[in-house]
């Protein structure tokens, strides 16, 4: 596994790279491209030889550097074993999911993001066996306590709100939260994590909360391209009947 940081701090990618290879492998070069703009979210992009990692200088100088540098090769393993999660085209199956339908621009974009979700759910199958997740949680919970403070009390203001802090989406991401959590057993029930998820969950009552957590956290280890489409079509349907309303299907 070689990797090559440019533009940045290469010690935790490089920790990242030694963890990561003691128990899995990246066939090809990783190109690290640290960049200044503070709002560039980490991504990571592919061609048949190589990957790249671009992350903000200030994700790369933080305290979560070296696991967000692992989640990110996780991506990378994931993509060149051909996981159905990472090779199903997110467009395809939200279009399927939505055919017929009339959705809000917003809607449309928290579907992607409920989709990045379900590719994170494998990765982080892979790197969490690799180092204590510790970061992790504390991360989780400090993201859900930021969303459960800007979300505003005035339900009429919800339209005029960013993606970032609209009720809806949150009790989606505090879902995912949880399944996560639960899926790894890393916290027990008494986590400070499960107040902030209700919280949010109690934000967007429509919003099947406990279905959502239900269907992240159940994503089948071994699954196909079909089994895996299927999963991702039925959750992309249950947020756009929640997004108009009505409460999600569980």
């Amino acid at each position: 596994m070689d990797v090559h940081v440019r533009g940045g701090p290469a010690a935790p990618f490089l920790s990242a790279a030694d963890l990561f290879a003691t128990e899995y492998e990246i066939d090809g070069d990783v190109t690290v491209r640290v960049c200044e703009d503070p709002d560039e979210r980490t991504r990571v992009s592919h061609d048949e030889e190589s990957h790249c990692l671009t992350i903000s200088r200030q994700a790369a100088t933080s305290a979560m550097a070296r696991e967000l540098a692992l989640h990110e090769f996780a991506h990378m393993h994931r993509y060149e074993e051909a996981h159905p999660s990472h090779t199903q085209s997110t467009r395809e199956a939200i279009y399927l999911a939505l055919a017929g339908q009339s959705v809000e621009r917003r809607t449309l974009s928290h579907c992607y993001q409920i989709a990045n979700h379900m590719k994170d759910i494998y990765a982080d199958d892979v790197w969490l066996d690799v180092v204590p997740a510790d970061k992790l949680v504390a991360f989780l919970e400090s993201s859900l306590a930021a969303a459960v403070a800007d979300t505003p009390r005035d339900r009429g203001a919800w339209d005029r709100l960013t993606p970032a802090t609209d009720p809806d989406i949150n009790a989606v991401n505090a879902a995912f939260a949880l399944a996560l959590v639960e899926r790894h057993d890393l916290v027990g029930p008494d986590h400070p994590i499960y107040d902030l998820a209700h919280a949010a969950a109690e934000d967007a009552p429509h919003v099947s909360f406990e279905g959502f957590k239900r269907r992240f956290r159940t994503l089948a280890r071994d699954t196909d391209e079909s089994e895996y489409r299927k999963a991702l079509v039925d959750v992309t349907r249950a947020y756009a009947v929640a997004s108009n309303g009505d409460s999600a299907a569980d």
